[in-house]
């Protein structure tokens, strides 16, 4: 679990000790250094990509990069391209492993497709079936059932009708215990368009079977906000974000300006989902709930390898948003999938407001990409930073354990009146307590009428720490902290 960095016996180090590990006395911040066209651009000859797009000139080209600009290059293996027979097995073979007692092996380094992640970043798009399931909740138990966490909307599983809490029974004939206990959902990540893919499902209503077709959807990044009252009358204003793209920014604008309008006293950001993507995006979000004190104060700095820190170490500072609402305390809901740059909102947040997380662990990601495209449909996602707050606090691991732990009933719309997540905010904001046994940490009778609402609880809860961060473990999942 993660340690409170506000309780560590000693800061991190600000100087570089002898060894290669530590910070700069100085963070520098290189204006554009890390614009790089969200899909890399160092300056280096990296640029020009391998002599070919054979599997030997992308193994070479990749070794080579890894050695420059891989944020644990001098630690993590080298070995000859020799005996590898794709650019996937070699790149692992190239990935940290955890030698050093400060950093545990590199789970989060990889590769992408070109053209999906031009989709995401750059089009707001995305290819798939839009159905996200329970997988965490379940590995190493296949007589748990497999539930629809969530849907995309606008996705072919949303115009079919497939809704959270949604059973699945079986996948293309199979039975959903198999794809638990081989912890494999990819037949539900579409390649192309036009694939299809038949699920048999159950809920109150009784079992139905749906085929999906594969398509190219508009995400949704932010699907949810709304003006909350407490049953103290306390106003509180709640949005979800759940993917940290540039098309988001204006739903939160909007949504902040409703909250500031309406006078909320508290915002509840809900971050339950979101894996990550944007450093600046996350910066933005995090500009909205305090305003004035923290504009131009550092958010987070990014720090680079020995070998390229002096050029492009970097800080992200604050905005000062005219819709930004003035408020010292702020709610973020969390779980095993709240990764990499949504850490960040917490994390930077930290040093000046309180922040009360709901929910569950985040996955513990403190270090992100440099996105480099090797020119042959790959973009290589490798560690290429770690980040620190305005404190100077990051290393988290172990991820931030949730302020009030709460478990999710996938019965219940995600931040409607009964999601429990929401309920625990809710009256943490009235005044109630957080300590004690689960159950008591909410209102109960709150719960309790939450669990009557459908008739049926869908609540699952996770096994072991170490099963929270799988690198995309799960369809529609994205890992990342992007410096852009």
């Amino acid at each position: 679990m993660s340690q409170d960095l506000h309780r560590r016996p000693a800061a991190l180090p600000m100087q570089r000790p002898a060894g290669r590990r530590g910070w700069r006395a100085a963070l520098v911040a290189v204006a554009g250094a890390a614009m790089l066209a969200a899909c890399g651009g160092s300056g280096d000859s990296y640029n020009d990509g391998p002599y070919s797009c054979s599997t030997s000139d992308r193994q070479v080209w990749l070794r080579d990069y890894m050695n420059d600009w891989y944020y644990w290059y001098d630690i993590s293996p080298s070995p000859s391209p020799a005996g590898y027979t794709s650019v996937d097995t070699y790149f692992d073979a190239l990935l940290y492993q955890g030698t050093d007692p400060d950093f545990p092996a590199d789970r989060w380094s990889y590769l992408a497709d070109q053209a999906d992640y031009d989709r995401f970043y750059g089009a707001g798009e995305t290819l798939g079936y839009g159905v996200m399931v329970t997988g965490l909740e379940v590995v190493g138990h296949p007589e748990r059932p497999l539930l629809v966490r969530y849907v995309e909307p606008g996705s072919p599983a949303s115009t079919a009708g497939v809704q959270r809490g949604d059973e699945i029974l079986s996948i293309n004939g199979r039975a959903a215990s198999e794809y638990i206990a081989a912890n494999d959902y990819t037949v539900l990540s579409a390649t192309a368009t036009n694939q299809t893919v038949t699920l048999r499902l159950a809920n109150d209503e009784g079992e139905r079977t749906v085929t999906l077709t594969s398509a190219i959807y508009d995400l949704v990044p932010v699907p949810n906000t709304t003006v909350i009252t407490t049953p103290s009358n306390r106003r509180m204003g709640y949005v979800m974000v759940k993917d940290m793209i540039d098309q988001a920014v204006p739903r939160i604008d909007d949504a902040f300006g409703q909250f500031k309008r309406d006078g909320v006293q508290d915002v509840i950001i809900d971050l339950r989902y979101n894996g990550g993507g944007l450093v600046s995006v996350a910066d933005k979000i995090s500009s909205f709930p305090n305003g004035d004190a923290t504009a131009g104060k550092v958010f987070t700095s990014l720090l680079y390898n020995d070998r390229k820190d002096d050029r492009y170490n970097e800080s992200f500072r604050f905005y000062n948003y005219a819709n930004a609402t003035g408020l010292n305390r702020v709610y973020v809901i969390t779980g095993a999938r709240t990764c990499s740059a949504s850490e960040l909102v917490i994390n930077g947040l930290r040093p000046f407001v309180t922040v009360v997380t709901v929910g569950d662990t985040t996955c513990g990601k403190p270090v992100g990409f440099l996105p480099q495209a090797d020119g042959c449909g790959a973009v290589v996602n490798a560690v290429n930073f770690e980040s620190v707050n305005a404190s100077n606090e990051g290393r988290y691991f172990d991820g931030f354990d949730a302020t009030c732990p709460v478990a999710e009933d996938f019965s219940q719309p995600i931040g409607g009146a009964f999601d429990p997540l929401r309920i625990a905010a809710e009256d943490h904001a009235d005044g109630f307590s957080c300590t004690g046994v689960a159950g008591a940490r909410v209102r109960p009778e709150r719960l309790v009428q939450a669990a009557q609402s459908t008739g049926r609880s869908r609540v699952l809860g996770l096994t072991q720490p170490a099963q929270r961060q799988v690198r995309l473990a799960e369809p529609g999942d994205r890992g990342g902290m992007l410096a852009k």
